[in-house]
């Protein structure tokens, strides 16, 4: 059964896309920790990251520094923190998370449920910064 993530791929479900080519794609999370979290993933669904062929785990790391750059123009924050759980969904991906403190990054602590609105805007200010 494909993945939530293989889903958003396939635009069978809706997703706030900042970023994509032809073997990864960025979106953001919907239960973000921070305004601006962004889930980095590769389009071939496998579930562990180890698993990953060397290619495509270096590329995947390459694409998400680039987004990770271009939330740091659009958030204001110190730094963009990195993650990889792994347990939550089985389709690898990367959190790049917009820290101003080590809170932020803290996946223990309740998500925000940001409106539809301010996700099309954030979207927006990323997407403006990679350009």
């Amino acid at each position: 059964m494909p993945s939530i993530f293989t889903k958003i791929i396939n635009r069978e479900l809706p997703g706030h896309i900042v970023a994509e080519n032809d073997n990864f794609i960025a979106f953001l999370d919907i239960q973000p920790l921070v305004h601006g979290h962004v889930l980095v993933v590769p389009k071939k669904e496998v579930d562990y990251i180890f698993d990953l062929d060397d290619d495509t785990f270096s590329g995947l790391h390459l694409f998400a520094k680039r987004v990770a750059k271009a939330i740091d123009k659009a958030v204001e924050c110190k730094r963009v923190g990195v993650a990889v759980i792994g347990l939550e969904v089985p389709h690898v991906h990367i959190h790049l998370v917009p820290m101003n403190k080590m809170e932020d990054i803290n996946f223990s602590k309740p998500k925000l449920k940001p409106s539809e609105k301010e996700l099309k805007e954030m979207a927006r200010k990323i997407i403006s910064a990679l350009e």
